[in-house]
């Protein structure tokens, strides 16, 4: 039988860290909230080497003129399966971007604050000016990663049943 790790050893090895993104969408539609979304999350999981059971939870917050779907749907869409999901809207702040999407993924790693990679996409970069944006990846690669998700299989089955 394994030994488990001291709780002082565990804590010193692990953290929870926060990683910040955000994007824009074109138009307040299904399909463009969840190509962005699935965009800037597969962003962040590559500049951080992130994998899905390393994700705690996510808190999604979109501007009031995104209604069309919930972002967290992209996130399962990736294969993040067991992570807390939590949706919501955005302060409306005056002159605020419009039709933004933005994330807050918590983040079991051993990385310090200082080694995260935050990721502004699209018109969301100038949220954040003082950090480095990372270039756009080509759809063709995130379609790639992501031919093999049969997105049918990810409907919403409130029963549970198999269909």
């Amino acid at each position: 039988m394994k030994e488990a790790i001291p709780t002082a050893e565990r804590s010193a090895l692990l953290h929870c860290r926060g990683v910040r993104g955000a994007t824009t969408v074109l138009e307040n539609s299904r399909e463009a909230i969840l190509e962005a979304t699935r965009e800037l999350l597969f962003v962040i999981m590559r500049a951080n080497q992130m994998a899905p059971e390393e994700v705690a939870s996510v808190f999604f917050t979109t501007t009031v003129d995104l209604n069309a779907t919930y972002p967290a749907l992209a996130a399962r869409q990736l294969g993040w399966y067991d992570a807390a999901l939590m949706c919501g809207h955005e302060m409306q702040v005056p002159d605020g971007m419009p039709r933004c999407i933005r994330v807050l993924i918590h983040w079991n790693t051993t990385r310090g604050m200082k080694e995260i990679v935050h990721v502004y996409l699209r018109e969301a970069k100038s949220l954040r000016p003082d950090r480095k944006s990372l270039p756009e990846i080509p759809l063709e690669e995130i379609e790639a990663a992501a031919k093999n998700i049969d997105f049918n299989a990810l409907a919403y089955n409130p029963d549970g049943d198999e269909k």
